[in-house]
């Protein structure tokens, strides 16, 4: 639960030679964190995951008070996948009083999720830095369905030379195509059925592309319109980017990501997935 220890620990690690894994969450595990424990166990002696509820990634209108917290039940499932070290620090042990200063993020962090939390990435890429520079391991592990986060994370270690591979893990589906989140637990059962319509918009756009069709305008539209009859009608943003810059693109001619933010009641879905014509 400190620094100090976590510090001491690791120490005694890299001495030994071991290679460890780190995965960082806000806790509230569900079948997504864990296929990144069994990522990090396949490709390391040594696997550590944090638990942390980051309070300088929320706005204040956003859910941190609601946030599920329920580190008993993470702890089993993480005992249960032979997990080494928890590393489940208190806020003033991550925000002692003189370090109050933020990270600046990245230029990639600017769109989409950029344009709609604002303060998001700030937040992001500070506790992902303090929890780095704790724990210096070999690899991190991150979820594609944060396409944004995981683009950014990849910036920062780029541009500060912090000596981490990370590695960008498949989005974990339930059986109606969801993406797995820890705020799916918010929608009732109406709305979770309405949200399925966002993964059924990224399986459409995807025949799409393989029928040929590789204008971003028309597919985006063809979303937005989709999303639309299914009753969802607060949309953040659907857009087609290049996968390293997150650059809007007018047509479809390589790899390319659809990246999509949408409302269902008061719950905020992110998903996506990769058109390749």
């Amino acid at each position: 639960t400190t620094s100090q220890q976590m510090q001491q620990v690791v120490t005694q690690l890299r001495s030994q030679r071991q290679r460890i894994g780190l995965v960082p969450t806000m806790g509230a595990l569900h079948a997504g964190h864990l296929s990144l424990v069994e990522a990090a166990r396949q490709l390391c002696n040594c696997v550590i995951v944090t638990i942390f509820v980051n309070p300088t990634q929320f706005a204040p209108n956003e859910d941190l008070e609601k946030y599920p917290r329920m580190i008993e039940e993470d702890l089993d499932q993480l005992r249960a996948l032979n997990v080494d070290l928890v590393f489940a620090p208190s806020e003033e042990e991550i925000y002692p009083d003189e370090l109050t200063a933020t990270v600046e993020p990245p230029a990639i962090a600017q769109p989409w999720e950029g344009v709609h939390r604002p303060h998001h990435f700030a937040g992001v890429v500070t506790v992902v830095d303090r929890l780095f520079r704790i724990i210096p391991a070999d690899v991190a592990f991150f979820g594609q369905k944060d396409y944004q986060q995981a683009m950014v994370i990849q910036q920062l270690v780029h541009d500060t030379d912090i000596p981490i591979d990370v590695q960008v893990c498949p989005i974990v589906r339930d059986q109606d195509g969801l993406a797995l989140s820890s705020r799916n637990r918010y929608l009732d059962i109406a709305q979770r059925k309405q949200a399925t319509a966002i993964s059924a918009c990224l399986t459409w756009a995807q025949d799409m592309v393989e029928q040929g069709e590789y204008s971003t305008c028309i597919l985006v539209d063809g979303i937005r319109q989709r999303l639309r009859e299914e009753g969802i009608q607060q949309v953040d943003y659907v857009a087609i980017v290049n996968p390293t810059t997150l650059v809007e693109l007018p047509c479809i001619e390589g790899p390319s990501m659809l990246l999509m933010a949408a409302h269902v009641g008061d719950v905020r879905l992110i998903d996506n997935c990769c058109l390749t014509p």
